[in-house]
Formats: structure tokens, sequence, C-alpha cells
């Protein structure tokens, strides 16, 4: 029989693969540059060090720190399309909202209140609903915390505790975070965090009973085995191609404010969008739950609270992890609904007692023969991922691959990653959204550009790119239109593509 978290598994695995929303997680282009990449490194046996796709940017040093995701996505758009991209999207989301429901039930939080904190959780990130890294960030963040929080406790019979052995698990884990996103660092800031928290518990508990003694030689252990297990954990992320320049290059990208003040996902939350605000109901249940019952909450978790909260309110890519750690925080602080308490309490001793979980697994295989055989089944298309034609220039990247028009492309970064998807090798783009290798220097010039402010076509004289493609309304467009050297080729609702005039 399967569990409510059974059930939220499958429901968000279905929704994601089988309706309209498997285009909205197609809905950001940089996934062509992740999926065209990963083929190249499967091609090649090799991982690239300089950028092979950007005529700007051609013979730079880039660094492909995504790279296991990348061949991952490239192996399955060349097994399964587009759809095989998106079903192991959806997996991976389903799976981790389904496991932050069996966390919040083994940590004691009633049924009904744990359903309502994880569709709370799942609407505040559906922000980030796409089919890119970040989504196996999700994952490792959430498994890195389980273990840190489920070890903490101090007796090894509590329900969702784990042996501090597992710890150890961590720098396994790294090895794979760090070839997998640059959010690696995260794990890192938990684990200062906990052992923050195992040093106050050893500093502020007395040693007038024999409890309390126990207790503080426990949390002092705790504190050196946290710091070995960080120890090993950082010489486990050195396990990249990269190696510590890795570190240095992340670094220096987080901490270049033009490029945080200018990309659009390192903005704060707009609060008046609907998944931010779900995650200002979070932050207000937060804020009022610490308030009543902060005290039974211990130093680890209120550090940890204060980092999901801030990072969550500081840039909206960050409001998916954040929302999960609130959730976990919070569940147990909660007092349950009052509606049927015993049948709920009931449901909550039988959702925990349920192990079997073949109903997740019997869906990711029967959606992933979906996939790979094109989304059909017998004469049914049932799964028909792709990129929104009006969302992306499609027909215009269309009309000019017919008409071997030829680059380099200038487009806005935005659509960079869907014209290498479609046209690279044969064409180069000048600019896509991979703006840690573009750099700021580079982006000040192409925001002049766009925004058509003085100097604005000196980039096209630096560059020379032989076809532009634009929004059709912009700003930019409007102005080519006009200008001497280049004329329309195409033109749609969506996208305008101008090549230069012969001669020029």
């Amino acid at each position: 029989m399967p569990c409510a978290a059974d059930v939220i598994f499958i429901a968000l695995l279905a929704a994601l693969t089988l309706t309209p929303l498997s285009v909205r997680l197609l809905g950001d282009a940089g996934i062509g540059w992740h999926i065209r990449t990963g083929q190249q490194i499967l091609a090649m046996h090799s991982i690239p060090r300089t950028d092979p796709f950007s005529s700007s940017m051609q013979g730079q040093p880039w660094f492909a720190w995504e790279w296991l995701y990348d061949v991952l996505a490239g192996k399955l758009d060349a097994t399964a399309g587009l759809n095989g991209v998106v079903w192991f999207t959806s997996v991976v989301i389903g799976a981790v909202f389904a496991w932050t429901f069996r966390i919040l039930i083994a940590r004691g939080v009633n049924l009904l209140t744990a359903l309502f904190l994880v569709l709370l959780a799942t609407s505040a990130s559906m922000i980030h609903f796409l089919a890119r890294p970040h989504v196996v960030n999700w994952l490792f963040s959430l498994a890195w915390f389980w273990i840190l929080s489920a070890t903490e406790r101090h007796s090894p019979s509590e329900r969702g505790s784990l042996r501090s052995t597992w710890l150890w698990l961590l720098p396994i884990l790294m090895v794979f975070w760090v070839n997998l996103h640059g959010g690696f660092l995260l794990g890192f800031v938990l684990l200062g965090i906990f052992w923050v928290g195992s040093l106050w518990t050893y500093l502020t508990t007395r040693n007038d009973r024999i409890e309390e003694a126990l207790q503080k030689i426990a949390a002092g252990k705790r504190a050196w085995h946290l710091f070995w297990v960080t120890l090993a954990s950082a010489a486990a992320s050195l396990a990249n191609p990269y190696g510590w320049k890795l570190h240095a290059h992340i670094y220096s990208y987080l901490t270049n404010r033009f490029l945080m003040d200018h990309i659009d996902e390192f903005q704060s939350p707009n609060f008046h969008l609907i998944a931010q605000k779900c995650f200002l109901v979070l932050i207000l249940t937060a804020v009022a739950v610490l308030a009543a019952r902060g005290r039974q909450s211990s130093m680890s978790e209120m550090l940890t609270m204060l980092l999901a909260v801030s990072s969550g309110l500081y840039s909206s890519r960050n409001i998916p992890v954040s929302s999960i750690l609130v959730v976990i925080i919070i569940g147990p602080l909660l007092p349950a609904f009052r509606i049927a308490p015993n049948f709920f309490q009931r449901m909550t001793s039988f959702e925990s007692g349920l192990r079997g979980h073949l109903g997740p697994i019997l869906a990711i295989i029967l959606t992933g023969l979906i996939a790979a055989n094109g989304g059909r089944v017998g004469s049914n298309q049932l799964m028909d991922a792709h990129l929104d034609p009006a969302r992306m220039p499609v027909a215009a990247v269309n009309y000019l691959d017919a008409h071997d028009i030829r680059g380099p492309i200038l487009s806005p970064d935005f659509w960079g990653g869907y014209l290498i998807y479609r046209l690279y090798p044969k064409t180069q783009v000048m600019v896509d959204d991979r703006h840690d290798l573009y750099g700021a220097g580079f982006f000040k010039s192409y925001l002049q550009m766009m925004h058509v402010e003085r100097g604005w076509n000196e980039v096209l004289d630096q560059y020379r790119p032989r076809c532009i493609l634009l929004p059709s309304n912009s700003a930019l467009a409007n102005i080519l239109i006009k200008t001497a050297g280049w004329k329309i080729a195409y033109a749609d609702d969506v996208s305008t593509a101008f090549v230069r005039s012969e001669g020029r």
C-alpha cells in the first residue's frame, strides 16, 4: 500500500512529465548548453577547459563546474530527447519533496501538518521548477542537512536519529556534489553551523548532574567528529577537474557585485508573485513559531533557520532550499491541527510504518519507458517535452537553419543556450547565460547595447556578429530597423532576425 510520501512523489512525477508542466520545466534555455557540453564530453572523453560555444570568448578558460550533470543530461537527450531530461528532473523534484514529507513524519509531525508544510514548500519552490542542475543541489542539500540533524540527536534509539558514523557519508556525497553543482559550498556552511551548535552545547552545559555531564562529553566528542568530517569533506571537494581553482572561481563569481546586482536569479524575491508569497508565509510562520517555542530548538537549528531565511530573502534562487530547511525545522514545533486529532494521529502512526515504496519505483520505470519511446504509449502521445515556441525563437531558428544563415549570432543571454542546443557546432553564439565565463566587463558593454545606451553600437563593431536575433518588441530591435547596414531576414511575434547588408 503506498504511503502519503509515495503519493506525493507519484503526483509530482506525473504532473511534471505527463502534463503541459513538462514544457514549463524547459522554460530556461540554459539547459541547451548543458546538454551540448555533456555530449561533447562523451564524444571527446575529456572535460572542456576552454569555451567551445562562444565567438566572443573563443578559447578563453572556462570552468564547466557542473560537468557531471551535463554528461547525464547529454546522455538522456541522446537517448530519449528532451523527454528524458524532463523525466530525470521530475524524478529528482518528486524525490526531494516526498523525502521532506518523510522527514517531517519521522520527526513526529502530524500528518495533516506535514502535508500542509510540504504543499507550501512545493508552491514556493515552483519558481525554480526548471530542468537545470540546481534541482540536484536541492537533493544534496536535503541529504546533507538530514544527516547532520539526525546524528545530532542524543539518543540512538530516538525516532529519526542516526549514529554519528553516518557523518562519514558526507565526504562521499561531497565527491559527487562538487562535480554536479556549485551549491556544494552550502555543505560547508551547514557543517560550520552544526559544529558551532555542538561547541555551544559543550560550553553552556553544566556538570551538576550526571545527565548534563554526559551531554557535555557527547557534545565535545561531536565537535571533534564534525571537525574531522569537515576536513575530509574539504579534501573530497578537491576531487574535481579544476582542484582548488574551482573554489576560487566560484568565490570570485559570487562576490562580483556587478554580476550579483544584474543577474535576475540573484535578485531578491518579488513578493507580489504567488511562489514568493508562499515563501513569505513560511517566513512569517517561522517567526511566530520560534517566538513561541524557540527554546525547544537546538542552536544548530536556530542558526540554520537564520541562514535559510536570510539567503531566501537575499536571492530568489535560494528560495527552494530555504523553504525545505524552514519546514523541516518548524514542523515539530507547530501545534497539530485540531481537525479529527485521533484520526490523524492514527494515520501518522500508520504512515510511519509503511516502507515498501513499490509505487514510486513502478512510476519511475513506467515514465522512463514512455520517455524513451518518444513519449508515446501506442498511438497516444503522453509526453511531449519541448522548448516553448512562445518563449524561445523556435520559428526564427528554423528559418536561419533552413537558409544556412550562420553566425556568430548575437541574441539576449537568456536565448543563448537555446541557440547552442539548436545550432552548435555549425554556428557560434556571441553571448549566453554563463555569466561567470563572460565576466562583469563584457556584461557591462552587453547591457549597454541591449538597453541602447550611449555607445551601444561599439559592441557590434568590436565583435562583428553576422546575425542578430532579438525579441520583436525590444529596444535594440526597434533601433536596428532604422540602422544602416542591417536588414530583417525573419520576423514574427516572438523574435526578429537581422543580418548584415551586403558590403557591410
